[in-house]
């Protein structure tokens, strides 16, 4: 069984508070795009179940990956599950903002389910990712959503970028979501961000926010640069990804994007269609 986990970019991100338990109250729209790992899981050469991966790097010990910790929480809720081993090919930057880690978690979960032979509604299986991960659920639904709580309470949004082109950067810096949170003042915004998404994409600009842009861009200038230069391009919106370090541009046009991808050197730069 084979499977190709996206990524996916926030459109706005809005800090709203920071919580007793330490965690942060946000509201966002994750947004899913074409770039993708590959998890492909068969059942076991041996008696054990292991994590294979290929690909990008992957700094980690097994069992601390979200894949495996996947594996358990199926293991605990439902004891058909086989011993399996589970081939992760890793082509979405870590460390990006772009939930490569959360998506190869919750694609794995609903392979494990299918596989102990439990059939359970998309509620019940966001339930169970989000043990995993704040944003891991979001990939149970996988299409555009807007989030609220710690980035696990979904409604639907009506927002559609079919048609635009994304051109994805991602510098050589990384940003830690622990001292990206650690940088921020949690605030109210003033308008919602599905208000903000009603309206066309060139009006987004100035408007359409990221909270952890002023600070992570005071300590990596670099990602301002990144923005502008996406802006200078011709993007219609550029934003960060998460706490980063992933920037992105929003484009009518497949040539457009090009091009501007081959203004911005010394970062993995990433063209598709949304």
């Amino acid at each position: 069984m084979i499977t190709f986990p996206n990524a996916k970019i926030n459109l706005g991100l809005n800090i709203v508070a920071r919580r007793p338990d330490g965690y942060h109250d946000i509201e966002t729209v994750f947004y899913p795009i074409n770039l993708h790992d590959v998890l492909e899981i068969v059942p076991s050469a041996s008696e054990a179940t292991a994590l294979h991966t290929l690909g990008n790097p992957v700094n980690c010990e097994p069992e601390k990956n979200l894949v495996m910790k996947a594996y358990r929480l199926v293991q605990r809720h439902l004891p058909g599950v086989p011993q399996v081993d589970i081939y992760l090919y890793k082509h979405i930057p870590d460390g990006a903002g772009l939930g490569g880690g959360s998506a190869d978690a919750s694609f794995a979960l609903k392979m494990l389910v299918g596989m102990s032979g439990a059939d359970l509604a998309d509620n019940r299986l966001a339930d169970m990712a989000s043990q995993l991960g704040a944003d891991c659920a979001f990939f149970v639904y996988n299409r555009p959503m807007y989030a609220t709580g710690i980035g696990n309470e979904f409604s639907q949004v009506a927002v559609d970028l079919s048609g635009y082109w994304l051109l994805l950067v991602k510098p050589a810096v990384a940003v830690s979501t622990a001292e990206a949170y650690s940088m921020v003042k949690p605030e109210q915004s003033d308008v919602s961000i599905p208000e903000i998404l009603q309206n066309p994409v060139s009006r987004w600009k100035d408007v359409l926010k990221n909270d952890f842009e002023p600070s992570v861009f005071a300590r990596y200038p670099q990602l301002a640069q990144i923005k502008q230069q996406l802006y200078d391009a011709g993007a219609l919106y550029a934003s960060m990804s998460g706490s980063g370090s992933s920037m992105f541009g929003i484009f009518e046009s497949d040539i457009l994007a090009e091009t501007a991808s081959a203004k911005i050197s010394n970062c993995l730069n990433f063209v598709m269609k949304l």
